[in-house]
């Protein structure tokens, strides 16, 4: 019987089989952040294991509150900056170079075709859209990770989601996975890989296919993963033209990591993308989700875009062609916050940061801040957000506040008329190359 990329990639990892399905891989990075690494630092520190299995390996940032806002948050980015000192990570971006760790890491050509990846960070996911195996991990075994290099998960089952059809104008990346984990549910894909494939995939950017990977944690997935073609090398060329003679050298090596035609999934979920609407969550978990038509006119307090899932560069594109030349509501307040330094300086460059501006946005640097309500953007007890973010867990963005999950898109529209806004009409089709 054939196999998944998944199960391709951990049979090229494999060290050990202790018992049953449990399987040791090999990891070829581990990403760090200074909310959760610094536990694992100081757990290693007290056993007298303060040691790192390769710094090469290791890719470090402080980006969910930065700058700090208050002593702890400085101890925790001073604890992860002196760790990277001691252990010579090379490879460490602090205040001032620092972006969101998963649209930073990509954009540093550290995620490849193959790898395995681990971080003390839910949404590790997205870097599945690579091929990649990439998951969040708990204290235990990011500690175990650094330490040593490998990590152990069950062998993986994996859920293939057909997405065929083509976009709706209006429609994009961040529409498509909201109706799956609306089909799914938010426990569908539990200890799970989700395979995204179909003409739609094939067709969508690199950015747009990090979104889809993005929020498979929120069905419950273990990794969200996409099938490596030439939109990965071209993506990555800049990062691996040494390594290869030609574009269609690195996609021949590359396509090792290709599901076999009878690979074994445990479920096949088609969607047919030429049926869906824009999306918006309701309520408290991700996978209360309707058509944005039918939340229209429900009033919101603050628009927020940016995060890991929706904070590059071509989301932002999205946005500013909205709100060119138009002004927000006077009734919200709507924050944009690109998700690195370089997607900051192209927006710059392309008039985007204008645009937001004039529009009467609050434009911030690169952070994680506002999506898990941590700073640059906290909601009071009451208020309601439209978001371009990830979750909208009871008071994931401040305590009492209500999250609407929605695309930069339908966060533009909201934004200009001060309640939820149908992006239904607009004009390019979503998340095409």
């Amino acid at each position: 019987m054939g196999k998944t990329i998944a199960e391709k990639i951990f049979d090229s990892h494999g060290v050990d089989n202790p018992f049953g399905d449990i399987h040791v891989i090999r990891l070829d990075a581990v990403f760090c952040h200074e909310i959760t690494t610094p536990v694992a630092i100081n757990d290693l520190v007290s056993r007298g294991m303060d040691r790192v299995f390769d710094p090469s390996k290791i890719k470090a940032v402080i980006d969910h509150v930065t700058p700090a806002k208050d002593s702890k948050t400085a101890m925790q980015g001073k604890i992860l900056r002196e760790w990277a000192i001691r252990q010579g990570i090379v490879d460490f971006f602090d205040i001032g170079k620092n972006g969101v760790c998963h649209a930073i890491f990509p954009e540093k050509g550290f995620v490849r075709p193959g790898y395995t990846i681990i971080m003390g960070d839910s949404h590790t996911c997205t870097h599945g859209a690579f091929g990649a195996f990439a998951a969040g991990v708990g204290t235990t075994d990011l500690e175990v990770g650094i330490l040593k290099g490998v990590c152990a998960f069950h062998y993986p089952h994996s859920i293939k989601v057909v997405i065929d059809g083509e976009l709706p104008q209006g429609v994009f990346a961040k529409d498509v996975i909201l109706a799956v984990i609306g089909k799914l549910g938010v426990n569908g894909a539990t200890n799970k890989v989700i395979e995204f494939t179909g003409h739609v995939v094939d067709q969508m950017s690199m950015e747009a296919r990090m979104t889809l990977c993005n929020m498979a944690i929120e069905a419950g997935g273990t990794c969200g993963i996409c099938a490596p073609d030439m939109t990965t090398v071209d993506y990555l060329w800049a990062f691996i033209a040494s390594d290869y003679p030609s574009k269609e050298a690195a996609l021949s090596d590359y396509r090792r990591f290709t599901a076999d035609s009878d690979a074994h999934y445990d479920q096949v979920i088609h969607v047919d993308a030429s049926t869906l609407s824009p999306m918006v969550t309701f309520g408290y978990k991700p996978d209360q989700v309707k058509p944005v038509s039918d939340m229209e006119g429900e009033k919101v307090d603050q628009v927020y875009i940016g995060s890991c899932t929706n904070g590059r560069l071509e989301d932002l594109r999205i946005a500013a062609k909205i709100l060119k030349g138009k002004t927000i509501s006077p009734n919200i307040r709507a924050i944009v916050s690109p998700a690195t330094p370089e997607i900051f300086s192209k927006a710059l460059d392309e008039g985007i940061i204008k645009i937001f501006m004039d529009a009467g946005f609050c434009v911030t640097n690169p952070t994680c801040g506002a999506c898990l309500g941590m700073s640059n953007g906290v909601l009071a007890d009451g208020e309601v957000c439209a978001s371009t973010t990830n979750r909208n867990f009871n008071g994931r963005m401040g305590k009492g506040g209500m999250v609407h999950l929605m695309s930069p898109a339908t966060a533009a529209e909201t934004a200009l008329a001060g309640v939820i806004k149908n992006s239904f009409l607009f004009t390019e089709a979503g998340g095409a190359k």
